[in-house]
């Protein structure tokens, strides 16, 4: 009985996880350029002397959906788009570098080019900062072009390049803010030729349907675990009730 308690208690903790991770791409589901998180349980011995008669279930991680998300066109000549397995480098708050796919790009009233929330985007130099302009120009290789206050349309200056390198699941960790690194011992190489495209979005791509039926699933699921372990409390109460017969 004690066996089928630990079966509905461990395969529990694994679906609350689970649908942690589920509700979580939901919340990102309108987030540009998020990447749905994926996770799966598994069957695992527990270890221990004696003979190996439990089972625990362990919510494993498995990455992250690398698929691509949908093009939105905008027509701002900052929101950026990145070609599939290339990341923008940004600076995390904690002044490491770190990589994401989410380009609505904004210049502060510093002039310094930054993420929708906040993190200053890096180039090859370190953070971008765009001499006071009329308009700014991102090219698919990530070169920025501004036209100088008070100059022609003509007159355009290159003012740095956005730093974008290529990456996949092999090579990159999702930290819990969110954002990739490179793995311990892994180094980047530069993206080249043409890293993106200048005037859309990629939206994120979490499957909002599937995400709603999978929610829905692992709250069956629970239930059913749940049950299991009502069922091994009240086989216990009862065999306590026939040895005290007895």
């Amino acid at each position: 009985m004690d066996r089928a308690l630990y079966v509905g208690m461990s395969g529990a903790i694994a679906t609350l996880r689970a649908q942690t991770a589920n509700s979580h791409n939901l919340a990102n589901a309108g987030t540009v350029g998020f990447r749905a998180e994926l996770a799966a349980a598994a069957a695992v011995n527990v270890d221990g002397p004696g003979f190996q008669s439990r089972v625990n279930s362990r919510l494993g991680d498995n990455g992250w959906d690398d698929a691509q998300g949908a093009i939105m066109q905008t027509g701002n000549e900052t929101d950026i788009a990145l070609k599939e397995d290339n990341w923008l480098a940004v600076q995390a708050p904690d002044g490491s570098e770190a990589y994401t796919r989410a380009g609505d790009l904004r210049i502060d009233a510093n002039g310094q080019l930054r993420t929708a929330n906040g993190l200053a985007v890096l180039g090859d130099g370190g953070p971008i900062v765009l001499p006071p302009s009329t308009s700014v120009s991102i090219g698919n290789d990530g070169t920025l072009s501004t036209v100088p206050l008070g100059q022609s349309a003509a007159t355009q200056i290159t003012a740095g390049r956005l730093k974008v390198v290529t990456g996949n699941q092999s090579s990159l960790d999702r930290g819990v803010d969110g954002l990739m690194r490179a793995k311990p011992g892994v180094t980047l190489n530069p993206a080249a030729g043409n890293v993106l495209t200048s005037g859309v979005l990629e939206s994120s791509n979490v499957n909002l349907a599937g995400a709603m039926v999978n929610m829905i699933q692992l709250a069956r699921q629970f239930e059913l675990q749940s049950k299991v372990m009502r069922a091994a409390e009240d086989n216990a109460q009862a065999a306590t009730s026939l040895t005290r017969l007895a």
